[in-house]
């Protein structure tokens, strides 16, 4: 009877196949990453051109999103595979724990007038942590599992049946939605044209899920490098301070001086912090991998340039323009008697 086996379980035990089957699921779980991040680039678009091509006095904002770089995408896409796959587990969780620790703030401290904006920055910005969560997630999940290389392969496929569904999404609505919206005559478009309002609810829901899970696996990555209860609490007390610290005084700087590079400053403030932080209580090897948090942050801050602008626009998610009602016909005036007219 045949049973499905890992790839490396048909060749003899060898170090160097045990190193090299950990280099592969390394670069898989990267890729899955990649791909999330890519789906979650490609639905922004989408919503943000919806809200663009609504309203006319955003017709330059809407050219820039129609613009298509098929190579550079790739490129990116590539870039952030290989930056997910060389950071190391331990600090992938650490940026997770990070990052989760300033949304929770964030959401906490949010206006009512400025939420929706707000929200939407905030899922521009998380993309290098939501690569960072899945790479935790599933290093967590697989961890012992005796099909471990297939099992990634498996969820690397549905990634990137996901992922090609996003872009073939995004380039049909750049290059047709106007066309359809106005003649009702496409079923995605017209979804988009009374329903896109709610994508970035659904989004949000989907990425607290998958922070929760990628949280739960981070926690638990990190204490098996602990052998006794001591030593995690002197590490998790310098570490809660330090991001609690560091929350408070990135959400004042961003408030000050929004933008772009607002942004990259915070990045490396946070990237420095938790540097300084790792010299202390974390290993020599955890340094290079901060370096590799921080050109992939870059990496992702890159790709979202032209969104992070339209975010500082005042109220950008617009709402679509409603119909107004035809309006009735006032009644006329009577006529004033022309000047100069003899009265009886």
């Amino acid at each position: 009877m045949f049973s499905l086996l890992s790839p490396t379980s048909w060749l003899p035990s060898l170090p160097s196949l045990d190193w090299g089957s950990g280099l592969l699921d390394a670069l898989l779980q990267g890729l899955v990453g990649a791909c999330a991040v890519f789906i979650l680039n490609n639905l922004l678009k989408v919503y943000f051109f919806v809200g663009c091509a609504n309203h006319p006095e955003l017709r330059l904002e809407k050219q820039r999103l129609q613009a298509r770089w098929a190579s550079l995408e790739t490129v990116h896409l590539a870039g952030l595979a290989l930056i997910l796959t060389v950071v190391g587990v331990r600090v992938a969780a650490l940026v997770v724990l990070e990052f989760s620790l300033r949304a929770v703030s964030m959401l906490l401290s949010l206006d009512k007038g400025s939420r929706g904006t707000e929200k939407l920055q905030l899922y521009l910005l998380c993309q290098y942590s939501l690569g960072c969560g899945l790479t935790c997630g599933l290093s967590f999940l697989q961890e012992g599992a005796p099909h471990r290389t297939l099992n990634l392969m498996l969820g690397l496929g549905l990634a990137a049946l996901l992922s090609t569904g996003a872009q073939r999404l995004r380039h049909h609505v750049c290059r047709l939605y106007e066309l359809h919206s106005s003649q009702r005559y496409c079923g995605v478009c017209l979804s988009l044209l009374a329903g896109a309002h709610h994508l970035p609810r659904l989004l949000g829901r989907t990425l607290a899920v998958t922070f929760i899970v990628s949280n739960l696996a981070a926690v638990a990555l990190i204490n098996q490098d602990f052998l006794t209860t001591s030593e995690a609490v002197r590490f998790w007390t310098p570490l809660t301070i330090c991001y609690t610290l560091l929350v408070i005084y990135m959400q004042e700087e961003q408030r000050q001086r929004p933008g772009l590079k607002s942004h990259v400053q915070t990045v490396l403030v946070r990237m420095c912090s938790l540097s300084v932080l790792l010299l202390t209580v974390g290993r020599w090897l955890d340094l290079l991998g901060i370096l590799i948090c921080l050109l992939g942050e870059l990496w992702c801050l890159v790709g979202i340039r032209s969104l992070l602008d339209l975010c500082q626009i005042q109220d950008f998610p617009p709402q679509r323009p409603s119909v107004s009602a035809p309006s009735q016909p006032q009644p006329s005036a009577p006529a004033q008697p022309e000047e100069g007219t003899a009265t009886s």
